[in-house]
């Protein structure tokens, strides 16, 4: 047993720094999308595809990736996608040093990189899943807020970098290559750092399931998988709570990554701000969501998931019923903080719930929840979109958008009604 690595705060560690690295690259798709209107005839639609395209793929990965966890411990989940998302930003750093003329043409080629670099998002489902490995139930919202929060933080700050220092001073390919080589070293730092939990470092050295199950017991591992990546998948699939928790997760993360790409065209086509205004608007709100989805975890340790995912659904009701009427920005600006505010704790205590109530198959649910949910990231965005041209000259919709954000919290709000009323499956006791 003296080959055993790690500890439940080493593990915690390396799966956030794998996190960080694999959601760092996404910052640069808007630039991206500007650069090619310009050097190209890309369409505004098309341009919209290329700037959600790595969270179409990032969100549909984590549901195969995150169910791997249960057969082997996320660690070679977290290299493959880590590997893809290095091949996507490769590719792309090679083509935008071409000449204008020949990028105008491959668009194609751009989406299908895009959809390689997109697998860096995949990682936060896989990392989810080994941190709650690691980790005792009672720890589970701080271990969980910390990875999540600390890794939500890096789309805001490496947007900010790109726009005020790598883009005026190396250009897109420039940028591209700096990224590049960030993430090589990011992948070189989760190798060295990021450790599968107790029981799958011993079922690896050739442990026999059940005296790996008790020597991991006898270390703190409480949670332990059931059957294959497939299995673990179909039991989740099988349970209406998972199908709950998606739902409100799909408001909370799914409109987090909504928010982030949507509030830049919100603050200069509501209110004319510049895009030096409406990126620290949008870094604010994007900032104080990942910050709070930290403090998030340990009140959902402290007040129990339920309780907190309830009454941050209900800030994001307020919220979203306040924005539609918002016509100042200083109102506006403190709706959106308010709603950040929501998003970062229910995001946080969604994934208190996930080994709580599904204890049996943790990463096919977190595949699940952390897949389908944040597929809002894609959705919402175009729902908000349908709202433009419906308003007055004074807003031409963007206010009213919001209510997609009112409607949810609602919808929301019953499912997870459901799910707490809603008995644990019979596996699920058997294994907790």
């Amino acid at each position: 047993m003296n080959t055993l690595k790690g500890t439940p705060t080493a593990g915690l560690v390396g799966a956030t720094v794998g996190f960080f690295i694999g959601f760092a690259g996404v910052s640069l798709f808007g630039p991206t999308a500007s650069y090619l209107q310009r050097v190209s005839t890309l369409t505004p639609a098309m341009a919209g595809l290329l700037i959600s395209i790595p969270s179409f793929s990032g969100s549909l990965l984590r549901i195969p990736f995150s169910a791997m966890v249960d057969r082997d411990g996320g660690r070679r989940a977290f290299l493959i996608l880590l590997v893809a998302a290095l091949a996507g930003l490769t590719g792309l750093s090679i083509l935008f040093s071409a000449a204008e003329d020949v990028i105008a043409g491959l668009f194609p080629l751009v989406l299908f990189l895009g959809i390689l670099a997109g697998a860096g998002i995949a990682t936060f489902s896989v990392g989810i899943s080994q941190t709650a490995y690691w980790f005792p139930r009672s720890r589970q919202g701080v271990a969980l807020g910390i990875y999540a929060g600390i890794g939500n933080l890096a789309p805001g700050i490496f947007a900010l970098i790109v726009t005020r220092a790598t883009l005026p001073a190396l250009g897109m390919s420039g940028s591209y290559w700096v990224w590049t080589a960030f993430l090589a070293v990011g992948i070189m730092l989760y190798f060295l750092l990021g450790r599968n939990a107790w029981y799958f470092q011993l079922r690896r050295n050739g442990v026999e399931p059940g005296e790996a199950r008790s020597e991991a017991e006898r270390l703190g591992q409480e949670i332990f998988p059931r059957g294959s990546a497939v299995e673990t998948l179909k039991m989740a699939a099988g349970t209406f709570k998972t199908w709950g928790l998606v739902l409100v997760y799909f408001t909370s993360f799914g409109g987090f990554m909504a928010l982030t790409a949507w509030l830049p065209k919100y603050w200069v086509g509501l209110f004319g701000f510049n895009l030096a205004q409406a990126g620290l608007a949008t870094f604010a709100f994007a900032t104080l969501a990942s910050l709070l989805r930290i403090a998030g975890g340990a009140i959902s340790d402290r007040i129990g998931g339920y309780a907190a995912a309830f009454g941050s659904l209900a800030l994001i009701l307020a919220a979203g019923v306040g924005l539609t009427f918002a016509f100042g920005a200083a109102a506006a600006l403190v709706l959106l903080l308010l709603m950040a505010l929501g998003m970062g704790v229910a995001n946080a205590a969604v994934f208190k719930l996930v080994p709580q109530e599904l204890p049996h198959a943790v990463g096919g649910a977190s595949g699940w929840v952390g897949g389908l949910g944040a597929f809002g990231g894609f959705v919402i965005p175009n729902l908000m979109a349908a709202f433009l041209g419906t308003g007055s000259a004074g807003d031409p919709g963007y206010a009213r958008g919001f209510i997609v954000f009112a409607a949810l919290a609602v919808v929301g709000a019953v499912a997870l009604y459901l799910v707490c009323r809603a008995p644990r499956p019979a596996a699920a006791t058997a294994s907790a």
